[in-house]
């Protein structure tokens, strides 16, 4: 198995600072509590600290951004309240195509793929013989949307291609299996099939609920990583699983990294693919989330009872 590269101490820190710098919608990424950041201070198990040797430390923040930023913490992660969450099929589909990412969020010189959208009644599952497979979705889920970006090569280096795929459960509990399944599926199939001429293999997964105070930004937050084997092309490349539950809805993202790039530009691009997925996950929780709540409830936090009985 591929050694545990330091891309979920990356997500510790650029995560923190998505909180504090330009969102999706090109404001604040936690409009409604300005100057604030997700908490999570880095694990002291160890189980993401143990750099590749290959691979530049990633934990400095990304181009531009403030490094005092990260030492500012947070009490509440990212989130969707169930209650405000879509109910059924028509209203999912429109709440994942009214998602808004920006393809420069994970990057300066990033644009949309074609295809760019996935069909939204469908989703991908890793099947008893670990191969990706589309299938339509199940009963507990109401909408998945996949939307691809990516950087073009150029100078000799290989392009970079990432996926983003918002997905609406029936309530928390499915959102909570899917998680567990994910973990899951790393330790069943720790080689996997993309798809005809990519496979990942060495895969290393981690996950932190929001409550452990580590490297959480929503209510749980999974990280894979692994290697990127592509026909045609000699030696592995760098690749990043990111997944992450606001209630009911998780939002995911891979990163496949062309050759060419140095392992330190390979980390800089794994940070800013989850600081970009932070900026959706920022989104999400400004519909309906705590962003959302605490706009609802006034500066300090209390209820209006007369707004309410109107």
């Amino acid at each position: 198995m591929t050694e545990w590269r330091p891309v979920v101490a990356a997500v510790a820190g650029t995560l923190l600072l998505a909180g504090c710098t330009s969102g999706a919608d090109g404001g604040s990424a936690g409009e409604g509590k300005k100057g604030s950041a997700r908490s999570g201070t880095s694990g002291s198990d160890g189980a993401g600290s143990s750099a590749s040797a290959g691979r530049a430390d990633p934990t400095a923040p990304a181009d531009g951004a403030d490094p005092s930023a990260a030492a500012v913490a947070e009490d509440e992660p990212y989130t969707m309240a169930e209650e405000l969450a879509p109910r059924t099929r028509s209203e999912a589909v429109a709440f994942v195509r009214g998602l808004t990412p920006r393809a420069d969020n994970f990057g300066s010189g990033f644009r949309k793929a074609q295809p760019y959208e996935s069909d939204p009644g469908e989703w991908a599952v890793l099947d008893e013989d670990c191969v990706w497979q589309r299938q339509p979705l199940p009963d507990t889920a109401l909408a998945s949307l996949t939307r691809r970006f990516e950087l073009p090569g150029s100078g000799g280096k290989g392009p970079v291609q990432v996926s983003m795929t918002v997905t609406v459960h029936e309530d928390t509990t499915a959102a909570r299996r899917d998680m567990a399944v994910s973990l899951e599926e790393a330790l069943r199939c720790p080689s996997q099939r993309l798809n005809a001429t990519e496979q990942v293999r060495g895969l290393y997964s981690r996950a932190d609920p929001f409550s452990e105070a580590r490297n959480g930004v929503t209510d749980d937050d999974l990280i894979e990583s692994g290697e990127l084997l592509v026909d045609g092309i000699k030696g592995a490349l760098p690749f990043d699983w990111f997944k992450y539950r606001l209630g009911p809805v998780t939002v995911a993202a891979t990163d496949r990294i062309g050759a060419g790039h140095t392992d330190e530009e390979a980390s800089r691009i794994a940070s800013q693919v989850a600081q970009g997925v932070a900026y959706t996950a920022a989104e999400i929780d400004s519909i309906g989330g705590n962003t959302a709540r605490d706009g609802a409830e006034g500066k300090d936090g209390s209820d209006d009872a007369e707004a309410r009985d109107e």
